[in-house]
C-alpha cells in the first residue's frame, strides 16, 4: 500500500522537531539509547544541530555499514546517518540534498550514508525504516551507477511516508522507485523479495551504536561525521568542509 502524494515534512521550530504526539516513547528508545529526532532549529531552510561532543570514529568501523555515492579520490569523505522515515531527514534533503550532489558530481565530496530504522514502530507496516533501508542496500551494492544511486536515495525522501500514518510504501512499490530511477531487474528482484532486510537490520544496529559513540549516546538523525567526529550542520558547513 502506498501513499499518492508526497510527504510534507512538518516545519521545525525553535524547540526542534517533536514526534507526534501519540508517538510511543519506546519508538526512540533502543539498546539503552535515548533517540532524538533531532535537536535543531531551522533558519531560512537550513538545519541548526549541536555538536555536544563524543569520541572519534575509527575509519573500519565507518566502512563497515556505509552505502557510498562519490569518488574514492575525493579530497572530503562525509558520513550521513539518517531513517528514511525521519521528517528532519526529509527536511535535510530537501535543503542540502542538492548540494550534497553537487559537491559529489564536482567529485569535491564522498558520501557514505548508514540509515537507522528506529522509526519502524512508527511505520504503518511496523518495518518501513528497516524495508527502504534494504532497498537502498540493494540499489547501492547492486551494481548499479551512481546517477541511479543517487536519484534512488533522492526518490525516498521525495516519497516520504508520514511518521504514524495509515500507509507507507510495499516492498513492490521501492521496487517501482529503483526502476524509475533507472535500477536493473535485479536489483528490483532483489528489492521486492526482501532479500537485505536482515542485512539491513544488522547494519542499522551497527550504525547506530557507531554514532552513539561519536555523540556522546544522544543519537539523532540526520547527523554528519568528518573524519569520525560529529560537526554542528549549520548554514556553512558543507562550504566549510570543502575550502
Amino acid at each position: 500500500m502506498s501513499k499518492d502524494r508526497k510527504q510534507q515534512v512538518p516545519k521545525v521550530g525553535k524547540s526542534g522537531y517533536k514526534p507526534q504526539s501519540n508517538s510511543s516513547t519506546m519508538t526512540y528508545i533502543l539498546f539503552g539509547v535515548a533517540i532524538v529526532v533531532i535537536a535543531a532549529v531551522v533558519i531560512g531552510g537550513i538545519v541548526w544541530s549541536n555538536n555536544d561532543g563524543g569520541e572519534k570514529v575509527d575509519e573500519s568501523r565507518l566502512t563497515n555499514t556505509a552505502l557510498v555515492i562519490g569518488e574514492e579520490s575525493a579530497p572530503v569523505t562525509i558520513d550521513v546517518f539518517e531513517d528514511f522515515l525521519c521528517p528532519a531527514c526529509g527536511q535535510f534533503e530537501a535543503s542540502q540534498g542538492q548540494k550534497v550532489l553537487d559537491a559529489v558530481n564536482a567529485k569535491k565530496l564522498r558520501v557514505r550514508y548508514h540509515m537507522l530504522n528506529f522509526l519502524d514502530r512508527s511505520s504503518a507496516s511496523g518495518d518501513y525504516s528497516t524495508r527502504a533501508a534494504a532497498a537502498f542496500q540493494c540499489v547501492a551494492d547492486g551494481g548499479e551507477k551512481q546517477d541511479v544511486i543517487k536519484k534512488f536515495h533522492t526518490t525516498l525522501f521525495e516519497n516520504q511516508p508520514q511518521e504514524l500514518g495509515s500507509s507507507d510504501h510495499s516492498n513492490k512499490d521501492l521496487a517501482k522507485f529503483a526502476a524509475d530511477a533507472g535500477a536493473s531487474d535485479n536489483t528490483q528482484a532483489c528489492i521486492s523479495s526482501g532479500t537485505r532486510v536482515k542485512k539491513a537490520k544488522e547494519n542499522a544496529a551497527a550504525a547506530q551504536e557507531t554514532l552513539s559513540k561519536a555523540s556522546g549516546g544522544k543519537v539523532s538523525t540526520p547527523s554528519v561525521l568528518h573524519d569520525g567526529k560529529l560537526i554542528t550542520l549549520n548554514e556553512n558547513w558543507l562550504a566549510d568542509l570543502l575550502k
